[in-house]
């Protein structure tokens, strides 16, 4: 009986490192996607006054372009693949993303709406 138990932890143990080293496998031939997502240039922009960024709390990864000087702002954000656009309620993040496209911006603009959105990758 104990020689049937020492089989079935042995034959069950075999099973899950041959399991663990397909999953390492699997993630090692999917950090190719990830890597080349990683060279997006991005900016996440706050449209909020400088007040509101400073004194309402702002997500770290961000920038602050407040929406009445935002159009002195576009030129620079041309050279990125993608801008994120937040403010309070994504209002006048929508106002931002107007005026960037209609400055011929031909990339991807996101309204992500509220600044709380904003997850920044550690």
């Amino acid at each position: 009986m104990s020689k049937i138990i020492t089989f079935i932890i042995v034959a069950i143990s075999g099973l899950t490192l041959a399991q663990c080293n397909s999953q390492s496998k699997k993630t090692d031939t999917m950090k190719n996607p990830i890597e080349t997502k990683t060279d997006l240039k991005q900016i996440i922009v706050d449209v909020r006054t400088p007040e509101e960024w400073q004194g309402d709390g702002h997500a770290d990864c961000s920038v602050n372009y407040p929406l009445d000087s935002f159009d002195s702002k576009i030129e620079e954000l041309k050279k990125y693949d993608k801008v994120v656009i937040v403010c309070r309620s994504g209002a006048r993040a929508g106002v931002a993303k107007s005026k960037l496209l209609g400055a011929g911006y031909t990339k991807e603009v996101e309204n992500l709406g509220a600044w709380q959105n904003i997850a920044c990758n550690k």
